[in-house]
């Protein structure tokens, strides 16, 4: 049997970055978190839509190779503008709250 600890140790406040929480600088988790949260809201309209990934692409004018990194959550290979320029493809607006 392995012993391989898998007790919860910690856990993010909804209102926390775990960007950070996993050692990035502020900066980083802050740019990161910014990222996840785009691609989250392209992965919903991509599910709400139902369209095959081939016309997702097309209709968002992106390779379906970008669309799976934006699928997966690959955040490495997109700035935060391409994120919003295909979020805006989608129907929906960005609006940003400073605190």
């Amino acid at each position: 049997m392995n012993n391989i600890n898998t007790s919860i140790t910690h856990i993010t406040s909804e209102n926390d970055n775990i960007f950070e929480d996993l050692g990035f600088s502020p900066l980083e988790a802050t740019k990161l978190k910014i990222k996840a949260q785009l691609m989250c809201k392209i992965n919903d309209w991509l599910h709400k839509t139902e369209l095959r990934q081939d016309e997702a692409s097309d209709l968002l004018q992106i390779t379906k190779s970008k669309l799976s990194d934006v699928i997966r959550g690959n955040t490495r290979k997109f700035t935060i503008d391409a994120l919003v320029d295909i979020l805006e493809k989608t129907g929906q607006h960005i609006t940003i709250q400073i605190s």
